[in-house]
């Protein structure tokens, strides 16, 4: 966690840590010990763990090896069975020799036999060990690149669903050729469902500019006549009251919009990637934020160290506004803390938010990221916001490849943090 160090330099306050366990939902910590496996499990582990293309050269090479292995026990029994065919009988009648000298003879030449069978297919076994090292070398890799031939439409998917985005949705496409077989048939799935996702996406973008327009564009002429009407020296106390809460209806009006807009844009692939600092990015929301708190007697404490990364520095900026704003709004009535740290932790960076306020219950924390959810309130008591700021802030980390968690303070209040990949 960041050391809450203030940058102020009179006063240093210590900002608080989060309470309870700790809300890991990263990999695990390098503290973590993981449970003992047995053997049999780690064996079992073992498929998971090996690629598709080593599997189906593993594969291919043990069918070769049981060929080949077949083939060469086949030869050894045959060598076998081809030397006693062709060892002729000896036959010594004309010789004249004694009945024990004969049999003698006899059991010699069937010695000698078995001996040519055995000396021939021990030779035989010895070679072929060394012929079966040489072709397993040869099938596996033979086997790896027939499994690489074989897997190259799925890896020509795979490089275009990564190139797959908003913008080249219309036009990017597998068009896989070859032979019509149950790959070709798979990639012009593949082609049909990024049709159908064009046409969702263009449909979305053509509503979020239409409501954009037509939204706002309404709300813009209301507050314009109520700020004329307003100006007008003989409007009554009773008219110009009316128009100042009609303003007010009016301007949470526009900030709803804006906020579903801005969600609705966040939600997508981002447009801009470039390289940042967040600690620059935390500053500007500061300063954006910093009348705001003081309006509402807040202390706002900063410590904001160096964490580059790469992304859509206005969304960034959007988010920790959004949780500065959130921490002001929600804060005690008198003498509020609000803390904001930047920095890296453990590989990652993070921007931590927290403050003092009301009592948040630990079940309540992860409702209030969605849409129009706020902590003891329905969708239509809304004097505080329109329930979208900690949304947005989800909606823009996920879109930055990180995540964002809440937990409860000790005392009241929430301790937000964000993670994001460094640069």
């Amino acid at each position: 966690m960041i050391s809450p160090h203030s940058e102020r330099k009179a006063t240093r306050v210590q900002a608080p840590p989060p309470s309870g366990p700790p809300a890991w939902d990263g990999p695990p910590p390098p503290t973590h010990n993981p449970l003992q496996r047995t053997a049999r499990e780690r064996v079992r582990e073992l498929p998971a763990k090996v690629s598709i293309r080593w599997r189906l050269t593993l594969t291919y090479s043990g069918l070769f090896l049981v060929a080949a292995g077949v083939l060469l026990f086949s030869i050894y029994l045959i060598v076998g069975s081809a030397i006693d065919e062709a060892w002729l009988p000896l036959d010594l009648t004309d010789l004249g020799l004694d009945p024990r000298d004969e049999l003698q003879a006899q059991l010699q030449w069937k010695a000698a036999q078995q001996y040519a069978v055995r000396s021939a297919r021990e030779t035989l076994v010895r070679s072929s060990i060394l012929a079966l090292v040489g072709v397993g070398i040869l099938a596996v890799i033979l086997g790896y690149f027939v499994a690489d031939r074989a897997l190259r439409p799925v890896a020509k998917m795979n490089t275009t669903a990564r190139k797959l985005s908003d913008s080249n949705l219309a036009h990017q496409r597998i068009d896989l050729q070859g032979p019509d077989d149950e790959l070709k048939e798979l990639a012009d799935t593949f082609d049909d469902m990024l049709t159908r996702l064009n046409v969702a996406f263009d449909t979305q973008r053509r509503f979020v500019a239409n409501a954009s327009h037509e939204l706002r564009t309404p709300l813009t002429i209301n507050r314009t006549v109520l700020e004329i009407a307003l100006s007008d020296p003989e409007a009554s106390e009773d008219l110009k009251a009316l128009g100042r809460t009609l303003l007010e209806v009016n301007a949470r009006n526009e900030k709803l919009i804006e906020g579903l807009l801005l969600l609705a844009r966040s939600e997508r692939e981002l447009a801009v990637r470039k390289p940042l600092d967040v600690k620059d990015v935390a500053r500007t929301a500061v300063e954006q934020v910093a009348p705001f708190a003081a309006e509402h007697g807040v202390t706002l404490t900063t410590d904001l160290v160096s964490a580059p990364t790469v992304g859509d520095p206005v969304l960034l900026e959007r988010s920790v506004s959004n949780l500065l704003e959130n921490a002001v709004k929600y804060n005690i009535p008198e003498n509020g803390k609000v803390w904001l740290r930047t920095g890296m932790v453990d590989g990652a960076l993070v921007v931590q938010v927290a403050n003092t306020g009301q009592h948040v219950p630990a079940y309540e924390v992860n409702s209030l990221f969605e849409p129009f959810r706020r902590l003891h309130a329905d969708r239509v008591d809304s004097a505080k916001g329109a329930g979208l700021g900690l949304s947005i802030v989800r909606a823009v980390v996920q879109a930055h490849g990180g995540n964002v968690t809440a937990v409860p303070r000790d005392g009241g209040g929430l301790v937000v943090t964000i993670r994001l990949p460094s640069r």
